[in-house]
């Protein structure tokens, strides 16, 4: 595996005290807290990617005949 690298990045105060507590309560370093949020947030966009991809042929409602319909309802 390459070796880390090494960067900088500026988190509020607050954040950061809590992250500091998560981490001495959790017996996991700080870069691993952060690493594992990272990844987090990456796998939900290949998910989310995944989602519109298959969704990508499906018919389209213009936004404008949707609020068409809602008036003609009675819900607008």
């Amino acid at each position: 595996m390459a070796s880390d690298t090494r960067m900088t990045v500026y988190l509020r105060p607050k954040i950061y005290r809590a992250l500091k507590i998560k981490s001495a309560t959790t017996d996991r370093s700080v870069s691993d807290l952060i690493n594992a949020a990272v990844i987090e947030a990456l796998r939900e966009d290949a998910v989310d990617l995944e989602a519109f991809d298959k969704r990508s042929k499906e018919p389209a409602r213009p936004f404008d005949q949707i609020l068409k319909d809602l008036k003609r309802d009675g819900l607008l």
